[in-house]
């Protein structure tokens, strides 16, 4: 493969960004990006500056719109690009100016410029810059084919220490490539290369050619929407998080099917996939729906309530709210301003099933509720999903599992599938090891007869031979790199015993406080 330049990658990008509609503007500096950041606020709020009978702002009252906007933490910014700010004109009018639509993301006024120049504590020239409305909001840094990626994240590092501030603290994404590797991450200099992510299609195959991903994650319409509604803005962080690729198909699929259709889904994605992310933006989006009246989230401990709850008020403070008992679940369901809920499978089942509680919320039974469940492979299977579906006769049901249960190993017969329909998306452990999201992991398998007796002395003790004879070369260390899974705590206690009597100079006993309790009183 010939190299190519980065010159060459830029121009490339740029034509197929015209291609795509982006209006090519050519910016020098600072000067020239704020004199074009004018005219495209007074396009974006043409209508309303017409309604005063005018067509621009005085470059006074354009001072005043930039001292607010330069005003404040990258994080703070970020709440202002999101949230239209009433200014008085010099004719004592008041108008709203709105800097980025959030609900009609593709009605923004979208424009691609390069190599724009910053005096900072050093010069530097930007490669790409994509505009929209004139506030710089994407920046892309190239290298040439054949250079590592990850140099030109470290370019983005620098340029945080010596040039990004003023409107480039605008920014919510950064692009990097090579031109055949391309990955995106939100504006957050403390987060790593590792929060660094490929773009997919909705089967997790990554685009990573510069412009395949162009063509998609650029396209006006997909950006919009991705700055709109998929950035979450962590609250006591203070920081911006995007959501990866299938995150974003998860929530689109809920969408998608609250507003188009009464049909129950269940989404697949495997641990440690950012699950309570996922769950929290489809709740908030479902939530921000007309025809939607509540939506609970529903959990199958208090524990969970209480940890989800607190990860749920990390995101956005007062976003939702939890429950601490049935009659405050009541509660509620019947007020206006709860609009996302929180609570246990059990605290729902008694309100539906016990007539003091019934009764009280019988006015809404036909009120439309999307529910989410998490991990729907656990208790939703049972008595009190069944009550919860007869009481609640408009609701919509969605499941969140990373091993969701499928005729083969059903225990009460009844799998994911038939309690919450079609599975919407996938994200499988083998999806999140080529993300290095999670460790890889090599398995062994050893074959022997299946007709075999597991409390067999003679076994065991040839198991915890094999063990200590293989455990040096198996693990990192010698230290907590293994887990040993047995059927039962006496059967543990007789491994303990077989193992000391095969080396009785093995320190077990510093490794105690993992065992269960009654593990400790039987040794």
């Amino acid at each position: 493969m010939s190299l190519q330049s980065e010159a060459a990658l830029e121009n490339g990008l740029i034509a197929t960004l015209q291609k795509m509609n982006y209006e090519y503007v050519h910016i020098e500096d600072e000067k020239a990006l704020s004199a074009n950041f004018k005219k495209q606020l007074e396009k974006h709020n043409k209508k309303r500056l017409e309604e005063l009978g005018r067509t621009e702002f005085t470059e006074s009252e354009f001072e005043r719109i930039l001292i607010h906007l330069e005003g404040g933490t990258r994080f703070e910014k970020a709440k202002k690009l999101r949230d239209p700010h009433a200014f008085e004109l010099e004719s004592g009018e008041r108008i709203w100016v709105e800097f980025f639509n959030r609900t009609h993301w593709c009605q923004n006024e979208f424009q691609v410029a390069n190599q724009i120049t910053v005096e900072g504590g050093k010069k530097c020239r930007y490669d790409v810059t994509l505009l929209i409305n004139g506030l710089p909001l994407v920046q892309i840094e190239l290298k040439r084919r054949g250079v590592e990626l990850k140099q030109a994240y470290n370019q983005i590092q620098r340029y945080h220490k010596t040039s990004l501030h003023g409107l480039f603290d605008y920014i919510q994404l950064f692009v990097i490539s090579n031109g055949v590797n391309t990955r995106y991450f939100a504006n957050n200099p403390n987060s790593g290369y590792k929060f660094t992510f490929n773009w997919t299609d909705a089967a997790n195959v990554p685009f990573n050619d510069l412009e395949k991903f162009a063509t998609v994650f650029f396209d006006k319409c997909t950006l919009g929407k991705i700055i709109g509604k998929y950035i979450v803005l962590h609250d006591s962080e203070k920081c911006m998080m995007v959501l990866r690729p299938y995150q974003f198909y998860a929530v689109e699929k809920i969408l998608d099917r609250v507003e188009n259709s009464n049909d129950n889904g269940y989404i697949w994605h495997t641990t440690g996939a950012g699950k309570t992310l996922t769950s929290f933006k489809a709740a908030q989006l479902v939530s921000e729906l007309d025809d939607v009246d509540k939506v609970m989230f529903i959990v199958d401990r208090h524990d969970l309530d209480t940890q989800t709850q607190a990860e749920y008020e990390a995101f956005e403070p007062g976003a939702v709210d939890s429950t601490d008992n049935t009659d405050e679940l009541v509660r509620r369901l019947h007020s206006n301003s709860s609009k996302i809920i929180i609570t246990t499978i059990q605290k729902l089942n008694a309100a539906v099933t016990k007539r003091w509680y019934s009764s009280r919320i019988e006015e809404i039974r036909h009120s439309r509720i999307v529910m989410i469940f998490d991990e729907c492979h656990r208790s939703h299977f049972g008595e009190c999903h069944k009550n919860i579906v007869k009481f609640f006769d408009n609701t919509q049901m969605f499941g969140f599992t990373g091993t969701p249960i499928f005729v083969e190993n059903a225990v009460d017969g009844h799998t994911t599938k038939e309690i919450f329909g079609n599975c919407l998306h996938k994200y499988l452990i083998k999806d999140a090891i080529a993300d290095e999201n999670v460790l890889g992991f090599l398995v062994e398998y050893y074959h022997g007869s299946e007709d075999v007796d597991n409390a067999d002395q003679d076994r065991m003790t040839e198991i915890a031979k094999f063990i200590l004879n293989n455990f040096n070369k198996s693990t990192f260390d010698g230290d907590f790199d293994a887990l040993f899974a047995v059927q039962s705590v006496p059967m543990l206690i007789r491994y303990y015993k077989i193992f000391k009597s095969l080396n009785p100079k093995l320190e077990l006993e510093r490794y105690l406080h993992t065992l269960p309790t009654a593990a400790k009183t039987m040794t």
